[in-house]
């Protein structure tokens, strides 16, 4: 069964088929591979750029850990060097409750008090200053791949992955929608096949954002089924983005865990080099305690970036830090509300201005 079906339209990244160099067909292969690579890398650069000129929802949607770091303002406006210590360890305890983590908190404080030390910093203003470098320095150095790495020929293939509750079904179809209005052609996958509603859910999106959709018509198939016949209809009708919704699991789940295993497989199968992207979506409201399923499912299928959901209703969004620090993986999108628009490509630098502004 198909839903919502769109009408096809130009690409405006991709040259027009009379821009391919006429000669041996080895040729006209090799160009429009490099066409369709121009088109994803363009793709994935210009929602990001879109993102960044939208800071307003980045900025409004940290609100609540913005607020819980506003102590920071308060302890550095009257600081001076006979109360470096105080002033050091309630900053420490601010870090901690915004869900920083202690490994990470303990090393940006420790460094802090050394260049005060040094003679360094020698005003509030400018340890604030060395604070935002500390954190911006973590989140560039072991996450800096916060783009879409959508590969080099079509369709890029995208899997989504995380627990129940976590939001997966409505971040897929927020993609679909940003992919749709950069112009790009979408199928989706809806290989949650635990969950009925799940399926209804993912209809509503594909209507919604104007994309297309594979189910399990007859009720009985398995996700690897699904996923694997939804990444031969976008190769054979020249898709050009193909988004796997999965069943959300435990971490803990042993055979659900591996079925993932399996999708992950047949993907490949039925596309070589597919997926591009392996998405796990994290609820941002759990904190810390995101780590540990961040791991299992990373040794599981591999992970290529997080997705983290529901950061506006949480004064915890140094989990952010923390869970790219831990297993230098890159955030590639945040949640910071209810709206279609809401899921933000992540950028360091505004985060890092939307907690310390």
């Amino acid at each position: 069964m198909a839903s919502a079906s769109a009408p096809s339209r130009a690409l405006p990244f991709l040259s027009p088929p009379s821009a391919a160099p006429r000669g041996p067909s080895g040729r006209l292969r090799c160009a429009a591979a490099a066409g369709q690579a121009g088109f994803f890398t363009r793709l994935g650069r210009l929602i990001k750029e879109k993102a960044k000129s939208d800071v307003d929802k980045l900025f409004s949607g940290f609100s609540k850990t913005r607020e819980t770091l506003s102590v920071v303002d308060e302890l550095l406006t009257y600081w001076n060097l006979a109360d470096t210590d105080r002033v050091l360890d309630d900053l420490e305890e601010a870090l901690l409750v915004s869900d920083f983590g202690p490994k990470i908190s303990f090393r940006i404080v420790d460094a802090l008090r050394d260049q005060i030390r040094d003679g360094k910093l020698k005003s509030g203003t400018e340890i604030k200053a060395s604070l935002k470098r500390c954190i911006l320095e973590l989140l560039t150095t072991k996450g800096s791949k916060t783009e879409l790495q959508l590969g080099f020929r079509k369709p890029a293939v995208i899997m989504i992955v995380g627990v129940n509750g976590g939001g997966k079904t409505t971040s897929l179809g927020k993609l679909a929608y940003r992919f749709k209005n950069e112009g790009a052609k979408v199928l989706m996958a809806a290989g949650d096949t635990f969950r009925a509603a799940a399926r209804d859910q993912l209809e509503i999106w594909a209507e919604r954002t104007g994309s297309e959709i594979v189910i399990d018509n007859d009720k009985k198939a398995q996700a690897p089924s699904v996923l694997s016949q939804a990444v031969k209809r976008g190769k054979r009708e020249g898709f050009d983005i193909v988004l796997c919704d999965t069943s959300g699991r435990l971490h803990t789940n042993y055979g659900l865990m591996e079925e993932l295993v399996s999708c992950k497989k047949v993907i490949a199968k039925a596309l070589p080099g597919a997926p591009n992207e392996i998405l796990l979506v994290l609820d941002g409201t759990t904190g810390l305690n995101m780590l540990q399923q961040a791991k299992e499912f990373n040794d599981v299928v591999g992970i290529t970036g997080f997705i983290l959901t529901k950061l506006d209703g949480t004064a915890r969004g140094g989990c952010v830090v923390s869970v790219v620090d831990e297993l230098g993986i890159p955030v590639k999108f945040v949640g910071v509300g209810e709206g279609v628009e809401d899921l933000q490509p992540f950028d360091a630098e505004a985060f890092v201005e939307a907690i310390f502004p």
